[in-house]
């Protein structure tokens, strides 16, 4: 496989300019996100065997003007930092709470351009566990033989790789940080997670009290007592309605694309159990009358779709609109004359490429620090760039790399995920993916100046 010099060039230039168009947008970013104190409840889907059973899913806090000097030492922020996100999981080296920055913990990187485009169970577990060595050595120690712990300290960072993730931000003060600062740098960071009593939704529960006292509580009918993340969220976003005179947003957070199981619709305690056929009908045999009011508290309560009127967060870390069915069929076509257009270019040879150099590649860091996918090839290694920050500049294989747009766009434009996907990244997607095959469309018809043009590199960057 080939890294085509010359092609490269003018989509190469005109990437430049888009990482400097980037910067300057995460630049406004910060300071937007400086603009103003806010507390934001993460309302996170289930998956595996929580998705499987449960459905209760999980709930984090994130903090835009509190920052760490540790997982557990917290502090204001600095200009330019955008604050932690505060969760509680069982079993983490004996603490109850763990701050954690906001990008490496919903991706598992420092650096808002190094995130996968397309992500699969070897590269996730290889991101995590290298932000882990970097990070969390103090609370996930190797293993005497130097390799990976166990645990569910894996849940601290990458949670867009298992989940789709809903936000509901408030706003705070510096007065009301500066207190909550002071009172968790104070008390004892003790395990103390209970499931009934003390789970991760009630830790939730009590930081958005602090700030706003009662805005927050559990369901003693539809959840059996038990706080819920769902619950949560839905009593929040009562709250700001409420206090129109308090800043709020919703947003989705939208499950990173990749081979990873897509995460489930999130439930509480009675609707779980109401709408699962798999306890409905043996409870209705033993015990009626109980199934019959879960039944009835299933049916005569509100629903709640915490994707209802909330914005997309896209690449650019900025709220764009959710795609529409129409333009959803729009980017469908696109995608088609895109992939099916010219001689030499033909879906199947991208797909067959893409999924067989996925398969068998291992994930690793180029010189600049992003992340690749590498496999040998006889002598040859071969590297291709999975971010957007090396998706063109590194790659020895056009084909491979337009598979892995074509992956992403397809799993971009199913029905069920295309509501929680903002336009912006089609478009980005797309306009990448024309400039790859207009690439090896080049190569293929002989547009380079001679085979001695056609130079083969490890690594495009050298």
């Amino acid at each position: 496989m080939y890294a085509y010099a010359n092609s490269f060039a003018a989509p190469k230039c005109s990437f430049m300019r888009a990482r400097r168009l980037l910067a300057a947008s995460l630049l406004f970013l910060c300071v937007s996100l400086q603009a103003h104190a806010a507390a934001t409840l993460l309302l996170e889907e289930p998956y595996s065997y929580d998705g499987a059973f449960s459905g209760t899913g999980h709930s984090a806090v994130y903090l835009n003007h509190v920052c760490a000097d540790s997982p557990v030492v917290l502090r204001a922020c600095a200009p330019g930092e955008t604050g932690v996100v505060l969760s509680r999981y069982n079993g983490v080296a004996g603490y109850d709470w763990i701050a954690v920055p906001l990008l490496p913990y919903l991706y598992a990187v420092d650096r808002s351009d190094s995130v996968p485009l397309f992500a699969d169970a070897k590269l996730v577990a290889f991101l995590r566990d290298q932000y882990r060595r970097a990070h969390l050595e103090s609370l996930a120690p190797d293993r005497p033989d130097g390799s990976t712990p166990e645990g569910n300290w894996y849940e601290l960072v990458g949670a867009s790789y298992d989940r789709t993730i809903y936000g509901f931000e408030i706003e705070t003060t510096p007065a009301q940080d500066g207190m909550l600062i002071a009172k968790f740098n104070g008390q004892q960071n003790r395990q103390r997670y209970n499931f009934m009593k003390r789970n991760c939704a009630d830790f939730v529960r009590e930081v958005i009290n602090f700030y706003y006292p009662h805005a927050l509580h559990r369901d003693v009918v539809v959840d059996l007592g038990v706080t819920t993340p769902k619950q949560l969220a839905k009593v929040m976003v009562k709250y700001t309605h409420h206090h129109p005179e308090l800043q709020s947003r919703n947003f989705v957070l939208p499950q990173v694309p990749g081979t990873i199981q897509r995460s489930k619709p999130i439930h509480g305690i009675v609707e779980s159990v109401a709408a699962a056929k798999k306890y409905m009908l043996p409870l209705f045999f033993l015990h009626p009358y109980v199934a019959g009011s879960l039944v009835a508290g299933y049916f005569g309560y509100e629903r709640f779709d915490p994707a209802k009127h909330a914005f997309v967060l896209d690449a650019d870390h900025q709220l764009d609109a959710p795609i529409t069915s129409a333009r959803r069929r729009t980017y469908q076509s696109r995608l088609d004359e895109l992939t099916h257009s010219g001689p030499s270019v033909t879906s199947m040879s991208i797909e067959k490429d893409w999924e067989h150099f996925r398969a068998s590649a291992a994930p690793a860091f180029d010189g600049s620090g992003y992340p690749v996918e590498q496999m040998w090839v006889g002598k040859q290694l071969v590297q291709v760039g999975i971010s957007r920050a090396n998706f063109l500049s590194t790659t020895d294989s056009p084909e491979i790399s337009a598979g892995l747009l074509k992956a992403r766009l397809h799993q971009e434009l199913r029905p069920a995920i295309a509501r929680k996907t903002a336009p912006s990244d089609i478009e980005s997607d797309l306009g990448l993916l024309r400039q790859l095959l207009s690439v090896r469309v080049t190569s293929l018809t002989g547009a380079t100046d001679s085979p001695e043009s056609v130079q083969v590199s490890a690594n495009s960057n050298q």
